[in-house]
């Protein structure tokens, strides 16, 4: 290294510029005030191929930020799955048909096929706007971590030596870089783990695929569908994509792989050997070439976690450097995303000071779990995908039966709609029957309520943006006479000095950390919106009313929906993420004051 060579000192420096770390940029620019900086050291961004499956809880999270609408419109939509098995001839024939969402909170039932490049030009056209880029190409080449620093937001204990690989001249190529933390998101063989010596949990699998994108030509009647099949000749995946592109999945023999290595040969295999082996498994139908072939590879499918995800809770590893499996759920960028968007908002309220640096471990936990559950569905997932199918000669193969139950039973979680985190210091589940059909530790579903000053209908998530607010959604029910006199008495106790509102203000200001929305049960053509006391109602806009809209179509119904009583007031406090933290009826004020308690730090005005 240069003795000259030039120092920064920076709040966090993201390592990978793939979905994962292109995520966690989004989310510290959209918060704002954040020194960051994200390093790659690709020349640039990949433009065709990679990743290219958005499932629905993903499309809420890139909605949080407002970056779905221009995946929804560049992406294609998938809404059915096809299944195709061999039949006594040996040709494949349809056994069936199924929504290719199988979760009834979606608020988007579909999966959305686009190349990563498109969505990562997504994510950089928005750090672009926030005056962040990409710098390219560099890499990491030494990490310390300072040993007895306190965990201070003050302190930079993280020092990293880089290597900008296209500097002119040698005096320029090193800098050191000091910061509070360090996010790793540099792919599955992440330099950042390997650092760490973070070991990696699990095994690999004897499932050989091969992956090619093409425009094709056809007559096979699913092929804007997603389509399983299973035949003789082995298991393919069609996924649909954007401008009438196809990706196809195809199994393949054990001649591709090194017998030495166990890792797969490219040199045995080409793109054209993949279309051949696709063919073959769709006969009847044909298969050929509209244009070019635009991007192919293999794999061996491996299944493993990361036998821990930070290291002083300075450095974090995110994504593919975390977790490795199959792509045949379509997992792997759409898990990395979310690793991303559950991280930042944490390492946000610690930056600020808001909240104590104890909150990070809940990262490790949080995401962790749910690696750990998806490797476990993976095995069985994969399996099905790489599996026989049953024929005559082979009674003992997969069926179609088998398939489908298992879409059905696992659709949650495929989708990312049944994600759930258990009790921790940011998930408490003491009041669940409070709302008993809102299930703590999972998402904010989606539900239409109507403004209570205007009667516009509006989608609730679209009030809950990814901007490290916690959003405490205020169930008024009826605001009759007697009511009323019980609801502003709540609101004298919210705004004492040591209701949560008040003690972890911000200059005199809750409205930096907490956004109230409060949502009354009542008639539109007789409500009024200013008998809301006025800390229930920080915005005329963030006032609703359970109640249908003026065209009759939608809206209404909520309170039965969530299983909140509406005698009653109920808080539904929504975590940053959009992950319902806590729920608690108004009677016990004093436990959700200790639910913020126990992470946030009180401030003074």
């Amino acid at each position: 290294m240069s003795p000259n060579a030039p120092e920064s000192y920076i709040d966090v420096l993201i390592i990978g510029a793939g979905p994962a770390g292109l995520t966690g940029a989004t989310a510290f620019a959209a918060a704002g005030g954040i020194n960051v900086r994200i390093i790659d050291q690709r020349a640039s961004k990949i433009s065709v191929g990679h990743a290219d499956g958005v499932h629905a809880r993903t499309v809420e999270v890139l909605q949080s930020y407002g970056l779905a609408e221009r995946m929804l419109r560049e992406g294609n939509q998938l809404y059915m799955y096809a299944f195709y098995n061999p039949n006594d001839a040996g040709e494949i024939e349809l056994t069936g048909r199924a929504p290719g969402v199988i979760a009834p909170t979606a608020r988007f039932p579909f999966v959305v096929g686009l190349h990563q490049g498109a969505i990562e030009a997504i994510f950089l056209d928005f750090m672009s706007q926030n005056n962040l880029i990409v710098d390219r190409p560099t890499r990491p080449y030494a990490m310390e971590i300072s040993q007895g620093q306190p965990h201070s937001p003050s302190s930079y204990p993280v020092k990293v030596t880089l290597e900008h690989l296209n500097a002119p001249t040698d005096g320029e190529k090193t800098e050191v870089v000091h910061a509070k933390y360090v996010i790793g998101a540099d792919g599955a063989h992440s330099w950042v783990r390997q650092t760490l010596g973070i070991d990696m949990v699990g095994e690999q699998t004897d499932y050989i695929w091969g992956v090619v994108d093409i425009v094709p030509d056809t007559n096979f009647p699913d092929i804007r569908n997603k389509a399983a099949i299973h035949s003789e000749n082995g298991a393919c995946l069609i996924i649909p994509r954007e401008d009438d592109k196809v990706r196809l999945y195809v199994q393949l023999s054990e001649d591709v792989v090194d017998p030495s290595t166990r890792r797969v040969d490219k040199s045995q295999m080409s793109p054209e050997k993949l279309i051949e082996v696709a063919r073959k498994s769709l006969h009847p139908y044909y298969l050929s070439l509209s244009s070019e072939i635009e991007w192919w590879s293999i794999y061996i499918i491996g299944q493993r976690v990361a036998s821990k995800y930070s290291d002083k809770d300075r450095v974090f590893i995110v994504g593919d450097a975390c977790h490795t499996h199959s792509p045949k759920a379509g997992q792997g960028m759409n898990a990395s995303i979310s690793d991303a968007h559950n991280l930042a908002w944490k390492i946000v309220h610690v930056l600020r000071g808001w909240a104590h640096p104890s909150i990070l471990k809940t990262y490790e936990t949080e995401r962790r779990n749910y690696a750990q559950d998806l490797i476990d569905f993976d095995k069985r997932y994969a399996a099905l995908f790489s599996g026989k199918p049953r024929t005559l000669e082979n009674q003992e193969g997969i069926t179609h039966e088998e398939f489908s139950r298992a879409l059905q039973i696992h659709g949650g979680f495929i989708s990312g709609i049944g994600v759930h985190y258990y009790p921790s210091a940011i998930v408490n589940t003491k009041h669940q029957t409070s709302a008993k059909n809102l299930v703590i530790g999972e998402r904010m579903p989606p539900q239409i309520f109507i403004q209570g000053a205007d009667a516009r209908p509006v989608e609730v998530h679209d009030l809950l943006p990814a901007d490290t607010r916690f959003k405490i959604l205020v169930f008024l029910g009826p605001l009759d006479g007697s009511r009323l006199v019980k609801v502003n008495g709540l609101a004298n106790d919210l705004d004492a000095p040591t209701s949560f509102l008040r003690k972890y203000s911000i200059d005199g200001q809750f409205s930096h950390i907490f956004d109230i929305i409060s949502i009354a049960q009542g008639d539109k053509f007789v409500f009024n919106y200013l008998h809301v006391p006025q800390i229930f109602r920080p915005h005329w806009s963030k006032v609703l009313l359970d109640d249908i809209d003026v065209a009759g179509t939608q809206g209404g119904g909520a309170y039965e929906r969530f299983g909140i009583n509406p005698q009653g007031v109920t808080f539904v406090i929504v975590r940053p993420d959009g992950f319902v933290g806590m729920i608690a009826p108004s009677t016990a004020l004093e436990d959700v004051n200790e639910y913020f308690a126990s992470f946030l730090i009180p401030h003074t005005c």
